[in-house]
């Protein structure tokens, strides 16, 4: 890619990362399945995986979302669980999210709880934070590189600094290893900001990095419906008339097809429900999928509050988030190449007790062969919410691969032979912790 001479920081770094991705998102290039004594195990998860992706995008409380919580029950309930809803409701937004500055034109995600522009959006001078200019306009604030995935924290605090300074709204560009724009997840009651704030893909800002060291004024245009809707989570018990409950949960939403972040421990999560029907474990068994993942857990944590039995009555929780089993890529230059293994940014904390058999059951799995030791503090995901409940022993999985809160994580991102050895991991964990007769 040919830059001028002169960049401002801010613009080479997005101009980095956009050149180490393919302009059409994920390669389709076909990677051969390694041949593997467990191929049905390898069927059954593309199964699950496919099954999954038909259902589109998963924004809780949306079509996908309602639709794959239905069929979940329908398969929960041929297995002999005894499936519930439990509700609740989520934000929402329906309508535009457009950038213009001259001829450029790119489509944003917005940034929830939405705040939307008044009818025909904002338009006003473009600037770049910290390129020394600041107060009323469009601001354009470029993260550093990293795999983002929430607007807590850090993000927050930068846009609030932005807006604190004048801006009239705010384009945040999530640098990182694809060049997608990256939905950040938000709080769930009330609008993080009380301005306009949307996502803008690295690989589309060039222009308007341009437009704003030129001067040129822009339009934000995102003049949609923010509301709120019904979501649920997808409870199912097997009463076995035990004094212990065997806890497996897992969010079900996420913004977009989520094949790589939600679908790989969805099908784990289905396999393992086969497998607890089968075995005769000496505990109940409950399982949950839930909604409103995107919104900081809620829908854990309605789980906790509501539903879950205490600490002293669970045997084991067993938590599958997010990246349980995505695919790894090569980045060469402008070119990302699927690989067969696995993304190893995936994180397994387990109690201390669990420590040893953990690392036994999961050696030679990227990422998973090092578990951590439990603790809240560096728990991401839903898992954080069950650690600071107080269950223990308890294990779980987080992570972000590379096309995590992209639109682009599809079937591209998933390689099926992934799903069947963290299955059998888990397996030798419920076996060892719960009962021998599994």
């Amino acid at each position: 890619m040919k830059t001028p001479h002169r960049l401002s920081a801010s613009r080479r770094a997005v101009i980095g990362a956009s050149a180490s991705v393919l302009a059409a998102g994920p390669s389709r290039a076909a990677v051969q399945t390694r041949p593997d004594k467990g191929s049905a195990a390898v069927a059954e998860a593309k199964a699950i995986l496919e099954r999954y992706q038909s259902f589109g995008d998963k924004a809780a409380g949306g079509p996908g979302d309602e639709a794959f919580g239905a069929w979940l029950e329908g398969e929960l309930g041929g297995l002999g669980y005894a499936c519930a809803r439990q509700g609740y409701d989520v934000p929402a937004y329906e309508g535009q999210a457009v950038l213009t500055a001259g001829a450029a034109r790119a489509e944003l995600i917005p940034q929830a709880s939405v705040v939307p522009t008044a009818a025909g959006g904002v338009t006003a001078p473009l600037y770049v934070v910290g390129t020394g200019r600041a107060g009323p306009g469009i601001a354009i604030l470029v993260l550093p590189y990293a795999r983002w995935s929430s607007v807590v924290g850090v993000v927050a605090r930068r846009v609030q600094g932005v807006l604190d300074g004048g801006a009239s709204a705010v384009v945040i560009v999530t640098t990182g290893p694809t060049g997608e724009a990256l939905a950040l997840n938000a709080p769930p009651d009330k609008a993080p900001f009380d301005r306009p704030v949307a996502v803008l893909a690295p690989k589309d800002a060039e222009p308007f990095l341009k437009a704003a060291e030129a001067g040129a004024s822009a339009n934000l245009r995102m003049d949609g419906r923010a509301f709120r809707r019904p979501a649920f989570n997808v409870t199912a018990r097997l009463e076995r008339g035990a004094s212990k409950t065997l806890m497996i949960s897992t969010p079900r939403s996420g913004w977009f097809a989520c094949a790589g972040e939600r679908g790989s421990g969805m099908a784990a999560f289905v396999m393992l429900a086969r497998w607890a029907a089968r075995a005769p474990l000496p505990v109940d068994v409950v399982l949950v999928a839930n909604s409103g993942h995107e919104y900081e857990n809620l829908g854990g944590e309605h789980v906790l509050r509501d539903f879950a039995p205490p600490p002293a009555a669970t045997a084991l929780w067993l938590h599958l988030g997010a990246n349980v089993a995505a695919r790894d890529w090569h980045e060469r230059g402008a070119i990302l190449s699927p690989l067969p293994s696995a993304d190893p940014q995936r994180f397994m904390l387990a109690s201390a007790e669990l420590l040893p058999i953990a690392r036994a059951a999961f050696a030679g799995q990227p990422g998973l062969e090092a578990p951590y030791a439990a603790d809240p503090a560096i728990a991401g995901g839903e898992l954080r919410n069950v650690l600071a409940a107080g269950y223990k022993p308890a294990i779980g999985i987080f992570g972000a691969h590379r096309y995590h809160h992209a639109r682009a994580d599809d079937l591209r991102c998933v390689e099926p032979a992934l799903v069947p050895p963290v299955v059998d991991g888990f397996i030798q964990i419920i076996t060892a912790i719960v009962g021998k007769g599994a």
